[in-house]
């Protein structure tokens, strides 16, 4: 059993095959598919799995926390498992690749930020969109 399979069975969903297929291929995921792209690679192991199906798995997922809905400014929302650990993304605009990162200090600046403007930081959601400088830029 996957980590999605045993979150939704922590939260007593019923999971049909059709759903623990679906929650394995966004397991298996190491990027930030849309719903097309869970339908494609889930109907690969289940031909029968209709994209409504996929539409209604992922909302439910994600109303249970399970999944995490991001708007990378492309026109689709695309999904992640709702991480374990908070971090930030920086999207290429030119092909649409999504860069996951962590810096302390972006995280201490917006702690510093919030503090300064009178408030305690909760949550928050850092996006960053850019170019590649150069092909030795994309390589790092």
């Amino acid at each position: 059993m996957d980590r999605i399979e045993k979150l939704c069975a922590e939260r007593g969903m019923r999971m049909t095959e059709q759903r623990r297929v679906i929650a394995r291929v966004i397991s298996a995921s190491h990027d930030h598919p849309d719903v097309e792209e869970l339908h494609r690679r889930s109907a690969a192991v289940d031909a029968g799995i209709s994209i409504a199906t996929v539409y209604r798995t992922v909302r439910l997922f994600e109303e249970a926390g399970i999944l995490e809905r991001h708007d990378f400014r492309d026109g689709r929302s695309r999904y992640e498992e709702t991480p374990n650990q908070h971090h930030d993304h920086l999207i290429d605009t030119k092909s649409g690749q999504v860069i996951e990162f962590v810096d302390p200090e972006i995280e201490r600046l917006q702690q510093e930020i919030a503090r300064r403007l009178g408030y305690r930081l909760v949550d928050h959601r850092l996006e960053l969109y850019g170019v590649p400088l150069d092909d030795k830029a994309k390589k790092r």
